[in-house]
């Protein structure tokens, strides 16, 4: 597979493609993270990502293949985005206490004018958990820069999620397995 450009400083991301044997750089750059108010959720989450494609494309060759992405949590219709500061993370985390929420990742592809995107949704249920929980949860791992307020692969994933229906990794913030699909189907090794 051809080295890809990783629009993302997130490193559960890098992890991911390093798993999965992807080799990419990442190269970075300011994006504004809003969407269109009339956008579905899936939408959303891939108009992000193509910001974030575009955005870096203009700083890389042309014949660049570039990944972005953009994980979004919704609850009951309401996207939850990432909490500015603590008592918003613990506002955050008491809501999804005890319920299914849904985490889509929008994914953006891109060589020169071609374009694949997709949204992988996962559904995840958290048991309920005590108000200790989340603070103990919040203090230690300060969860600022995580849509939802937490990270699947911490203290607060192992103990608090009861189920999680779809792609694990996609919670993790990229469905690594439909993206490396995506990557050998549309932009094949030479």
């Amino acid at each position: 597979m051809n080295k890809i450009i990783l629009a993302s400083q997130s490193p559960r991301r890098k992890q991911l493609l390093e798993w999965a044997e992807v080799l990419f750089d990442v190269v970075v750059k300011e994006t504004d993270e809003t969407f269109p108010d009339h956008l579905n959720v899936n939408d959303a989450a891939i108009y992000i990502a193509r910001q974030k494609a575009l955005a870096v494309g203009s700083i890389v060759p042309v014949d660049s293949i570039i990944l972005a992405a953009d994980t979004i949590v919704v609850l009951k219709g309401r996207i939850i985005g990432k909490p500015m500061n603590r008592g918003e993370a613990v506002r955050i985390l008491s809501d999804l206490s005890g319920n299914k929420h849904t985490v889509i990742t929008g994914v953006v592809i891109t060589k020169g004018k071609t374009e694949v995107s997709f949204a992988d949704s996962t559904d995840v249920y958290f048991h309920s958990l005590t108000r200790a929980q989340i603070e103990f949860y919040v203090d230690k791992y300060k969860p600022y820069d995580k849509a939802g307020a937490y990270a699947i692969q911490e203290w607060i994933g192992v103990v608090g999620i009861e189920s999680v229906v779809g792609d694990f990794y996609n919670v993790m913030g990229l469905p690594v397995s439909r993206v490396v699909q995506a990557l050998n189907e549309f932009f094949p090794s030479s």
